[in-house]
């Protein structure tokens, strides 16, 4: 049973139009992180000579020093506040993001992307942390759903871009990622100074679990969720190549359908929250991923693949707010940093072994095969969720919100 938190906070500040407007903007960093050079991973494996396994680490990468950095930097939000690390989170995300400009070996461009990912951290868990600290209730639910449209929408855009970029060279996509400086130095202007409520001692990760055991099976159903997203996004546009679709924008054009589905479904995330609460969120979603992987397995036709790609995204549109809010709703105010650093750490994990868990199974028999044990974990997946439902508990700081609405 979670152990009682102290006390009630005081409302969060009332946030400007235009803090929303770079909180979503923020957002899309973290989807595009290995999004915006997936049409061109072809390209750089047969530039570089490195097996397919070897050129899904690169779109992979940032996942690990991702996952290994994200308690650090939660501790950090926890007791420092957000602006600091979230503006230098966006400042290092532009330069190392951008250093594939210049890169010509892979050994460099790993490097380059492992530190890249120290600034996805802070970026994911800073603009995550801003959400729950600024919104609350249905507002923040709505803010949530608008979150999700913009990180899909980012999902549409970055992709398209750098696929139109990859017909110029492989290394042009990566010029996308210094998006990340001017973000950052607007972030400086119009982020409220949020306190930083941690700074008493307020115990470790270990004793977060401890008090709040449910966390853990927000953290397996987030490592799941990012690992069929990049076994989606490393090996689709693989099978695509399988039925003659080799142009970069191309393969581009359809791996998005899964971020058109993310964007629809974002649009109606807070009415369906309300109507079919978290768990049978997460049960559909888990649904929509075995319809899709299962389709990707069987065909061998462009539309269908496409079809399962907008069908997964409509999965994924629900599950990334979802999971948020529950993992935030569940921790304390105090400690929403270190919470949501250890969703970063299961997220980009599962995004770092995708390739290698099913990269050997795919080598072993073919990209339709792995796909569909993809399937079958999925359905292995919702039958836990039928079986032990997940939940959060009510917390007793959740007061009526002021902040007005952004709208």
């Amino acid at each position: 049973m979670a152990l009682p938190d102290p006390a009630p906070r005081p409302a969060p500040p009332t946030p400007h139009r235009s803090m929303l407007l770079v909180l979503l903007l923020a957002s899309t960093l973290t989807l595009m992180a290995g999004a915006v050079i997936a049409p061109v991973v072809g390209v750089i494996r047969d530039d570089l000579g490195v097996s397919g396994t070897g050129a899904g680490l690169i779109l992979t990468a940032h996942g690990l020093s991702l996952a290994l950095v994200s308690p650090l930097v939660g501790r950090a939000v926890d007791r420092f506040g957000l602006r600091a690390p979230l503006v230098g989170g966006l400042l290092l995300y532009g330069v190392a993001g951008g250093a594939g400009l210049v890169t010509d070996s892979y050994p460099a461009l790993i490097i380059s992307r492992f530190v890249f990912g120290v600034g996805a951290a802070a970026v994911f868990i800073g603009t995550t942390v801003a959400l729950l600290a600024l919104y609350q209730g249905e507002e923040r639910d709505r803010v949530a759903g608008w979150r999700s449209t913009a990180l899909s929408l980012g999902g549409i855009v970055w992709p398209l871009i750098g696929g139109a970029l990859g017909g110029i060279s492989w290394h042009a996509p990566f010029a996308v990622y210094l998006l990340g400086v001017p973000v950052g130095l607007l972030t400086l202007l119009v982020m409220p100074r949020l306190p930083a409520e941690g700074r008493a001692k307020a115990g470790g990760i270990v004793d977060l679990l401890r008090r709040h055991p449910n966390l853990l099976a927000f953290y397996a159903f987030s490592f799941f969720a990012s690992f069929l997203l990049y076994v989606l996004a490393v090996f689709l546009p693989q099978r695509l190549t399988e039925v003659d679709v080799e142009e970069p924008f191309l393969i581009a054009l359809i791996t998005v359908s899964t971020s058109v589905g993310g964007t629809l479904i974002g649009l109606f995330y807070a009415k369906m929250k309300a109507r079919l609460g978290y768990a049978n969120l997460l049960r559909t979603a888990t649904v929509a991923w075995a319809l899709a992987f299962l389709l990707i397995g069987l065909s061998g036709q462009w539309v269908f693949l496409t079809l399962a790609a907008l069908v997964f995204g409509l999965g994924s549109g629900v599950v990334v707010p979802a999971l948020a809010m529950m993992i935030g709703e569940t921790a304390p105010a105090a400690r929403r940093g270190q919470a949501m650093s250890l969703s970063g750490t299961a997220n980009f994990t599962g995004q770092f072994v995708a390739p290698l868990v099913l990269g050997p199974v795919i080598g072993a028999t073919t990209i339709g095969t792995g796909f569909l044990v993809g399937a079958g974990l999925s359905a292995l997946v919702l039958l836990l969720l039928l079986a032990f439902p997940l939940a959060v508990p009510k917390r007793p700081e959740e007061v009526p919100s002021p902040v007005a609405s952004p709208s």
